[in-house]
């Protein structure tokens, strides 16, 4: 995780000083380099914590639900860089701090959701009803995903179009296009790192509880 965070201040030291400014936005489209990988980062987390859910709903293991947990918990984190970033950035290019079109909107509510989920584990103390309503909201919150993808298409938004995942081809010059790219990689590489030191975390907690039950019994 350490060479993840050295490779995340190289990114923006790249952004800020050998990445050319672009024509339309100035420099407040150098918020980009940051917002728009940490926010890949945060659906990501999402996602994984949807899949993990799923899993621990068929099979039962705990080590899906740890898991999952951990994932949201990074995943909620990189949310709150991406909703903090996100106005930055929109402030100056479109003249407003928020608006509530779709993107933004079903955003947040994923945001709020998973706000929610962290809120539930915190309450629930039984480690199974725990884990099975967990992994309900995280399987709901799987679905709202793609949506969030899919929103700029089907909604009159003004949130720009995606610039990597197009049909045709990236609309970038290839610099930015690098230093995009780059920062996508490392903000993946630093939520893995965060996961796995979370989950591990987890592991060592559920272990303590477990000898803790163990004795009070």
């Amino acid at each position: 995780m350490g060479l993840a965070l050295v490779g995340l201040a190289g990114i923006y030291v790249r952004a800020l000083m050998f990445t050319p400014i672009e024509r339309t936005q100035g420099p407040a489209q150098k918020i980009f380099y940051v917002h728009a990988p940490v926010a890949w980062a945060a659906l990501l987390a999402f996602s994984v914590c949807g899949l993990l859910s799923l899993l621990y709903l068929m099979m039962r293991d705990r080590k899906f639900d740890l898991m999952a947990a951990a994932s949201a918990e990074v995943g909620t984190a990189l949310a709150v860089v991406m909703l903090t970033t996100g106005p930055l950035w929109g402030k100056p290019v479109w003249g407003t701090w928020w608006t509530w079109d779709a993107r933004l909107t079903s955003t947040l509510f994923t945001f709020l959701l998973f706000v929610g989920y962290l809120v539930l584990r915190n309450a629930l103390t039984d480690f199974e009803v725990r884990a099975r309503f967990s992994a309900v909201l995280g399987v709901m919150a799987l679905v709202l995903v793609p949506f969030i993808h899919v929103t700029v298409y089907w909604f009159r938004t003004l949130h720009p179009d995606p610039v990597v995942l197009k049909p045709d081809a990236p609309s970038l010059p290839s610099v930015m296009l690098v230093t995009l790219l780059s920062s996508f990689a490392v903000c993946t590489v630093l939520y893995i790192g965060l996961v796995m030191q979370r989950y591990a975390l987890a592991v060592m907690q559920d272990v303590r509880e477990e000898e803790a039950a163990g004795g009070i019994s």
